[in-house]
């Protein structure tokens, strides 16, 4: 396949983008990129898809998977729970992100009130994991902690018991670093958002998402993951084939327009990939609104990627400037160096490609 040349002009965090863009990207190169994932030089890889203005240039199974296998993702999906939010602003049913969130469970009143920093949640501090609430899933001893959240019948109200998070004089409190806000990645959080929506949309959640997301992305191969109570997993953990994480990607991509249906506003779009909070100690990544974001080179200017993100080592990347959308599914879940094996992919099969 001969490189590709197009010229790109895209708003990505508020900021223009105009300039001649190529990604090269020829026969050879899509045997070496197959050649060492079979060798395993990025681990234990099921598939990886490089789509070109919507249309794939490279897209290749192993380990066992094929173009039907649903992967399991894990917190990619979390991203969807952004999707969804900004879905139901544009049908009216939530104004905006700035919605304090106690108020839609009035059943944990007794946990909430009284309290005015529980009471202040927006959904705003959950879409960018920064409430004030002690829970990290990063930290095996937090309260907080996902592990501990499945072992509960009830995930709100694991949530809304959480303790305030405290800030000893060796870490930042939210003031005193970038963009106002203090990241704590917490599952949690996003189960609570998804159960908040179930009450904003007067509907179960997945059958929103089902009918306001995949529908319009003509994406139908997918499976939702419950608890043994029933309650479906928001978190992470919603199974899809390649191509539909691909297509949430290039609807992210594309404004949130598919088909010329609106299912969430360029606005939303944008606000999603702006950066609102910085990731200690991990500060080449910023995060939106359940998007990571990262700056790479290319002939010495510097670009934003956004990512959806996944034990494992799964990703999926949209590079605006590029109008490029990257899958890479995986299953070295809890394996050291996960994220690192993909992200070595990213730099040395995708960015040393582009010119």
């Amino acid at each position: 396949m001969k490189s590709l040349l197009f010229i790109a002009t895209y708003m990505f965090a508020s900021t223009a983008v105009i300039a001649s863009q190529e990604l090269e990207w020829r026969d050879v190169d899509s045997k070496q990129v197959t050649k060492k994932i079979k060798e395993g030089v990025y681990q234990t890889v099921t598939s990886a898809l490089v789509m070109q203005d919507g249309k794939p240039i490279y897209e290749a199974y192993f380990n066992g998977a094929d173009s039907e296998t649903l992967h399991d993702t894990r917190s990619v999906t979390k991203t969807v729970m952004s999707m969804a939010v900004g879905a139901a602003i544009e049908r009216g049913a939530l104004p905006d992100q700035y919605v304090k969130v106690a108020p839609y469970f009035p059943a944990y009143r007794s946990l909430t009130e009284g309290d005015p920093r529980k009471e202040n949640i927006v959904v705003e501090d959950l879409l960018t994991m920064s409430n004030p609430l002690e829970c990290d899933d990063w930290n095996n001893f937090s309260r907080g902690n996902e592990e501990r959240m499945y072992l509960v019948e009830d995930p709100v109200n694991f949530f809304w018991s959480l303790p305030l998070r405290d800030y000893p004089t060796w870490m930042k409190p939210p003031a005193e670093q970038p963009h106002g806000r203090a990241f704590s990645y917490c599952t949690a959080g996003v189960q609570t958002l998804g159960m908040m929506l179930s009450q904003v949309i007067s509907q179960p959640v997945t059958s929103f998402v089902d009918e306001e997301i995949f529908a319009p992305a003509e994406i139908s191969a997918f499976k939702w993951q419950y608890s043994g109570s029933g309650v479906p997993s928001l978190g992470g953990g919603l199974l899809l084939t390649t191509s539909s994480l691909a297509k949430l990607a290039e609807l992210q991509r594309n404004g949130g327009q598919v088909g010329g249906h609106t299912v969430y506003s360029t606005e939303w779009s944008r606000a999603s990939v702006t950066p609102k909070a910085s990731i200690p100690p991990h500060d080449k990544w910023l995060y939106g609104y359940l998007w990571w974001l990262q700056q790479y080179e290319v002939g010495g200017q510097k670009y934003t990627v956004a990512a959806m993100s996944g034990n494992g080592g799964n990703k999926v990347w949209i590079l605006p400037d590029f109008n490029l959308t990257v899958v890479l599914t995986k299953t070295d879940y809890g394996r050291r160096g996960m994220h690192d094996a993909a992200q070595a992919f990213f730099d040395d099969e995708i960015v040393a490609r582009l010119r």
